[in-house]
């Protein structure tokens, strides 16, 4: 990789790439030029993650006109540079100790992105991503086929359990570490899912990926929607943290099939979120049990 970054035609002379870590499924590196810090990222087409690198880098250029990403200076085929952000990687516990920020933050985004984009729109909803990753295990022989039946019919139930809700241009992987703060103001990065959707898969992805406690998921809504939910919006929410979970599971198993990030364990992670399911989808069941067909 270093090789490919040495030849980029946007440095003023030699650089010294230095690995980047983070990331499940792409590789990036930090390169010091004429005084300034950029990150170089590596990432190819992955169709079985509906990952198509022309909308991540036109979302991410978009994200920065609007306000809420670092600048992209270069691309070329399967390469994006843009500014590094001097700033503290959020943790779970940043999030949760951020939680009126960031929930304006994601409105601004979900409102403000549609001005910004171009070309093809292009949408994102978790639940025929949940049936696509189960067409894309069984196909693969995955060693999870004989549990995929089970996935898909959970993810029907949690798909009626929603509400009708505006559409919005989503970020739709609310991980912390994908949210930077540089002691000014919060950045979002890693724009690879993003697109229109709902905004209750961020709601949702957001609380369930810094674990939100019931009290905190009421004051992340609460903030977004500009007042106490109804019911039928708690559940929503309630029920979209668990397909949230679902198809992170989902997404390493098929990871899995088709990708090798050096160090990621795909099979522990599978697991750790599987476990997650379990819990969130349990608290569930008790306080809703089960959505009719």
């Amino acid at each position: 990789m270093n090789a490919r970054i040495w030849v980029l035609p946007i440095w003023t002379g030699p650089v010294e790439p230095k690995p980047l870590k983070g990331g499940l499924s792409n590789r990036s590196y930090t390169v010091r030029d004429s005084g300034r810090k950029f990150v170089v990222r590596f990432g190819q087409d992955y169709p079985f993650h509906h990952v198509i690198r022309s909308r991540d880098i036109m979302t991410a250029k978009a994200a920065h006109v609007a306000g809420f990403a670092p600048e992209v200076i270069y691309t070329s085929p399967g390469v994006m540079v843009s500014v590094f952000i001097d700033g503290k990687t959020f943790t779970a516990e940043d999030v949760r100790a951020n939680i009126a920020p960031l929930a304006d933050l994601m409105k601004r985004f979900h409102t403000e992105m549609p001005h910004h984009l171009s070309g093809p729109g292009f949408a994102f909803w978790v639940f025929h991503v949940i049936r696509d990753y189960a067409r894309t295990l069984r196909e693969g022989a995955s060693r999870m086929r004989g549990e995929l039946s089970g996935y898909v019919e959970l993810s029907e139930e949690l798909e009626r359990a929603q509400p009708p809700l505006p559409i919005v241009f989503g970020h739709n992987d609310f991980l912390p570490a994908n949210i930077l703060d540089d002691g000014t103001r919060l950045w979002l990065i890693d724009f690879e899912y993003a697109g229109f959707s709902t905004a209750m898969f961020d709601l949702a992805g957001l609380a369930s990926n810094a674990g939100f406690s019931a009290e905190q998921s009421e004051e992340l809504l609460a903030r977004y929607f500009g007042g106490k939910p109804g019911p039928d919006i708690v559940r929503a929410h309630a029920a979209m943290q668990c397909a949230s979970l679902l198809r992170e599971a989902m997404w390493s198993m098929v990871s899995e099939l088709h990708l090798n990030a050096p160090g990621v364990d795909y099979v522990a992670y599978t697991a750790e979120n599987l476990a997650r399911l379990e819990v969130a989808l349990d608290n569930y069941r008790t306080i809703y049990g089960k959505t009719p067909s």
